[in-house]
């Protein structure tokens, strides 16, 4: 951006800047239910404030637990505006830690003024043990239970174990959770059949020794009739028993209805669900988390009205209660703290935008939380205005390029780091490594509602009508540790789909430059990227393009995954997709890859397996703990009758040539059109990519 452009840009915000004097004071903060109250108890909260300024007014919610420190909950959101009263968006809690007294605050801030006042209310959470048998209580989702036991001794952990009362399928259990005496112990149980009934006992393990305790019977209710479920087919039947737990992220397009998330057994029976409750029950779930919460992004209004469409990122647990939240107008203005040109909001750019000026819009695709000390790496999108020309544009017009940025969030989820796709200072060699003149491959472009692609804020009658698509990033892995022969870890993985390429940028925990430290992939305008391939096999077109989740699989040591969707391959088939070409040309992979990143860089393949059909869009790749491995085949078109289908496949972990019918499906589970899945062991133990 340039300087002309950043004064403008400073200029226009200091306008819209409210007396310097303005004040903010809370005036309550309220329950919705007195206290005390058990655990388990939905309680919403809700605070008024006045404003002598004229601008909107934000709320923060933050809880400090029982000899505890204090946690963001819910991040600054902008009020409803009443006569002169502001109230805060509600803050629904629902207490499943121990019992105590908790203190709730809310913040209320003026961003333009700069003003805050802070308000205190502290809540009574009851134990709802209080003998020696242990209780356990429906919740809001029919499929989850909460179990309470009594305390246990220090040094000690405890987890659930529950079974079928007809005994015909074998127990499953939650994690281990460390005692903390006096109090007593919350789980919330997942992984079950509706209306069906089950048997409950805690076990405590001191030392070596497990002891149960005593059994408790609870009936799940039916599914909600007001969801509607997906259904699935079993293809070919599962043959490995050690991972029993399909997690199922479902995302509709066209005329499909709004399915919620799903875990499956391998035949397809429904054991857990999660519906978002905001109007358009629209997210993304990019990760689940160890000990049964997931990282979700989520439409709903945040800051700019009438814009919802993934606003929120948020921490869900299994019962679908939010953890804690933060939403796109907050991180806006943590980046411009940080001292981002590109981060800032949309709604202060002039229209038609100046050439330089640049925005973020949206979360989109992924979020992960396996940085060091409880970090959590995010992707958004930017909006950039370029010169008549760019990309090579026609329309004369100014141009609107969309590119990514990583964001790294600290445990409190306040944004502390960023990446610019954009920004050569945020990455020393970032055009050299990533000229935005090298346009999307197969020159993608989003209109103002065009499916896929992030809200378009910065489209006006002065400006080009599409904007071009460039970096379309999908996937993000923190590579954690030093590798044999490589470069040392702590740096960010991340996947273009446009690009067809796969970048390294240099993390280092927060201590890196930034810059790119190579990309990886295929050669289609003879801009190489830095690796060569192996080419064991002779393949035609050995590499990946359009891929989405990669990430590097056993702790960091490889290999690394990659689902293929293959676009730019199959464009560039002889006849053509939908025509009688070689179905290998025509098909998705699923590839695992090791990396030598000493000189000469070089990848080589440990299996490309043809899919059998080809996705043109989302997709799952993961290396199992026995050898196999999991793909998710996510939008499939079926000709007859016209549907499309996602394919959550296990193939055993056989190397083989990547020809049809080498792939051996262990599991071929069939279902509606996915963003993403996962192959669990059980929801208490995800994948850590």
């Amino acid at each position: 951006m340039s300087s002309k452009t950043f004064t403008f840009l400073a200029g226009l915000f200091v306008a819209l800047q409210g007396p310097a004097l303005a004040s903010v004071t809370l005036t309550t903060l309220t329950p919705s239910q007195v206290s005390p109250q058990p655990i388990g108890k939905t309680i919403s909260w809700s605070a008024t404030a006045t404003d002598s300024g004229s601008s909107p007014l934000t709320f923060q919610f933050n809880i400090t637990p029982p000899n505890g420190s204090r946690t963001m909950v819910r991040e600054f959101n902008v009020g409803t505006l009443s006569g002169a009263t502001w109230t805060s968006p509600s803050f629904v809690w629902v207490p499943t830690g121990i019992e105590g007294s908790y203190q709730i605050e809310v913040v209320a801030k003026d961003f333009v003024s700069g003003q805050s006042a802070t308000k205190t209310a502290t809540f009574q959470v009851n134990a709802v043990v209080t003998g020696s048998t242990p209780v356990v209580e429906k919740t809001a989702n029919a499929l989850v239970a909460l179990f309470s036991a009594p305390s246990c001794v220090s040094g000690s952990t405890m987890r659930v174990a529950y079974q079928e009362q007809s005994g015909s399928v074998p127990a499953s259990v939650t994690s281990w959770v460390n005692c903390h005496p006096p109090n007593t112990m919350t789980f919330e149980v997942a992984g079950m059949h509706a209306s069906t009934a089950y048997n409950m006992y805690a076990q405590t393990k001191t030392g070596t020794t497990i002891t149960n305790g005593p059994t408790v019977p609870f009936t799940t209710a039916s599914l909600p009739a007001s969801i509607t479920f997906p259904t699935f087919s079993v293809v070919t039947p599962a043959t490995d028993p050690a991972y029993p737990v399909l997690l199922h992220n479902l995302i509709a397009f066209d005329t499909e209805p709004s399915y919620p998330d799903v875990a499956t057994g391998v035949q397809g029976d429904i054991i857990w669900y999660y519906y978002s409750s905001d109007a358009t029950h629209g997210d993304v779930l990019t990760r689940p988390l160890p000990g049964g919460d997931f990282l979700t992004i989520q439409n709903n209004v945040a800051w700019v009205p009438n814009v919802s469409s993934e606003q929120f990122l948020r921490e869900i647990d299994l019962e679908g209660n939010i953890l804690r939240e933060t939403n796109m107008g907050a991180i806006q203005q943590e980046l411009l703290a940080l001292g981002s040109v590109d981060g800032g909001p949309c709604t202060t750019i002039a229209v038609p935008p100046p050439i330089g000026a640049a925005c973020i819009g949206a979360f989109h695709h992924d979020a992960i939380q396996t940085l060091p000390n409880g970090f959590t790496a995010v992707l958004v999108d930017i909006e950039k205005i370029f010169p008549p020309g760019t990309q090579g544009d026609t329309s004369g017009l100014p141009v609107d390029i969309i590119g990514d940025m990583i964001i790294i969030l600290n445990a409190n989820w306040q944004a502390v780091w960023f990446w610019d796709s954009f920004d050569p200072a945020g990455g020393g060699n970032g055009y050299t490594e990533l000229p935005v003149s090298r346009t999307a491959v197969l020159g993608e472009t989003c209109g103002a509602a065009t499916p896929g692609c992030p809200p378009m804020f910065l489209l006006s009658s002065g400006v080009a009508p599409l904007a071009h698509d460039w970096i379309h990033a999908n996937s993000l892995y923190y590579w954690p540790a030093p590798q044999d022969g490589n470069t040392s870890g702590g740096d960010i993985v991340w996947s273009s789909r446009h690009q067809d390429f796969v970048f390294k940028i240099d993390y280092k925990d927060g201590k890196g430059t930034g810059g790119i430290l190579w990309r990886m992939g295929p050669t289609e305008d003879g801009a190489s990227g830095n690796f060569v391939f192996n080419n064991i096999w002779n393949d035609p077109w050995p590499w990946f393009s359009h891929q989405h989740e990669v990430g590097m699989e056993n702790g960091g040591a490889g290999p690394m995954t990659v689902f293929d969707n293959g676009d730019t391959r199959i464009s560039s088939a002889p006849l053509g997709l939908g025509t009688a070409c070689d179905p290998y040309d025509c098909d998705s992979r699923g590839m695992a890859l090791t990396l030598d990143e000493t000189p000469p860089m070089q990848v080589t393949p440990v299996v490309s397996f043809d899919l059998g059909a080809y996705s043109n869009a989302m997709g799952s790749a993961q290396l199992l703990g026995d050898g196999s491995y999991f793909f998710e085949n996510a939008i499939v078109y079926i000709p007859q009758p016209e549907s499309t289908q996602g394919f959550s496949l296990e193939i055993a972990p056989t190397p083989a040539a990547p020809q049809v019918g080498t792939a051996d499906i262990q599991l071929d589970l069939a279902g509606p059109q996915h963003y993403r899945g996962w192959q669990m062991p059980s929801l208490y133990d995800p994948p850590i990519t």
